[in-house]
């Protein structure tokens, strides 16, 4: 049995701008020895294969609404029915044929091979390669809408269907990067002196690791006095407002001026996921949130602490697309008491120990605030380690 390897050079996981490359290694079974002078002119023939990248996006249809019809959906059509067509026998190459959902970004077929030959025991080896647009929207699972990435490899033997293989692969998505490459390419259209070496143009992937360095390496300190309607509860410092996947949130709090105790709080690293208003199925429709890592503190009695948050790094940066817009935020929640709580009093020396319980009940109330942040991607060998996904796949023909 004909045998199809397929892996993705680099790792599965690829920022958009990159370019994917997949080595195809097409393997012909190995004869017994004992036959093998017999059947030295039998061969295995592959038709063809090919190869393409799609994205599929798939939506909780009770509360998303997907927008009016697109050129891809007769493309989507004509691939379903393309079996019935055959009397069941695939032999065309449809992508998508099976896959839930509808096609948003498809890169165009490319032939691997036609008309392989291969001598028992033999293998030959073809590389796919493909550009991802830099403004390609990311792989998300999110609780309204998913975007799922995937190579498909296509390949057939004579007289037998078509069988795909599909790779999935994870696309980390930069904002704005398009337009940052955009104007980076704008310089050669200057006149360029031929006595001069021409420097190598930057790649997408360089480009976008620059603006992620700039951007989550910039320091903008902001300080935030917390109130409540009696008073000042904490003032809270961060130190920057962007930030890398698997990079730790440090801020600080300042209890020393305060003038309402506060017992406890807790600090919430928070997604929201908000529905396009064209593609919602009600107006009145809420954002969906998402807790994530969580950090906690009694700090009654407290004048200074610190907060150390981590990003994880297999979550979705901040991202926009034409359906939905994710969002983070920092979501804080303060524990405060209605009454004064006396801490213990100072010791008359250094030798003299005080001991000081708390009070058995208090009278409280909570508030909440919310500190809008930025996700920025990080290298995609960092996220592959954190998600563990195959880049090594195999079809039997």
């Amino acid at each position: 049995m004909v045998e199809v390897c397929a892996q993705v050079l680099g790792g599965p996981v690829h920022l958009a701008g990159d370019t994917v490359q997949v080595c195809v290694t097409v393997t012909a079974p190995s004869l017994n020895p004992a036959l093998r002078a017999q059947s030295s002119d039998v061969c295995e023939v592959v038709a063809w294969g090919s190869a393409q990248i799609h994205c599929q996006c798939s939506v909780n249809e009770a509360r998303v609404r997907l927008p009016a019809s697109s050129p891809r959906q007769a493309e989507e059509r004509a691939m379903a029915n393309a079996g019935q067509i055959n009397n069941g026998h695939d032999t065309s190459f449809a992508p998508c044929r099976g896959e839930r959902g509808r096609v948003v970004l498809s890169t165009k077929p490319k032939i691997l091979f036609c008309d392989l030959q291969l001598l028992p025991g033999e293998s030959r080896s073809f590389v796919y390669k493909e550009t991802l647009p830099c403004d390609a929207p990311p792989t998300y699972r999110g609780q309204l809408l998913k975007y799922a990435y995937k190579i498909t490899i296509g390949t057939q033997r004579l007289g037998s269907p078509t069988k795909l293989l599909r790779i999935p692969i994870m696309v980390i998505v930069l904002q704005g990067l398009s337009e940052a490459c955009v104007y980076s390419e704008s310089g050669e259209l200057a006149p360029s002196n031929p006595f001069l070496h021409t420097p190598q143009r930057d790649t997408p992937r360089h480009t976008a690791l620059q603006i992620i360095q700039n951007a989550s390496t910039r320091k903008s300190l902001s300080q935030y006095n917390i109130t409540n309607t009696r008073g000042k509860v904490v003032r809270f410092c961060i130190y920057k407002s962007s930030f890398r996947l698997g990079e730790d949130i440090v801020a600080t709090f300042d209890f020393s001026e305060a003038e309402i105790p506060c017992v406890q709080y807790s600090v919430t690293l928070q997604s929201e996921e908000v529905i396009a208003e064209s593609c919602r199925q009600r107006t009145s429709q809420k954002p969906m949130l998402v807790p994530y890592s969580k950090a906690h503190e009694v700090c009654l009695n407290l004048s200074h602490t610190h907060l150390l948050l981590p990003i994880p790094l297999h979550i979705t940066p901040t991202f926009t697309t034409d359906m939905v817009s994710l969002q983070w935020h920092l979501h804080f929640e303060f524990v405060t008491s209605v009454t004064e709580v006396h801490g213990p009093s100072p010791c008359a020396s250094k030798e003299d120990q005080v001991e000081w319980r708390a009070p058995s009940t208090l009278d409280i109330e909570t508030m909440v605030w919310d500190l809008p942040i930025t996700i920025l991607p990080t290298t995609p060998s960092q996220v592959a380690q954190a998600i563990c996904m195959p880049d090594q796949h195999t079809l039997p023909l």
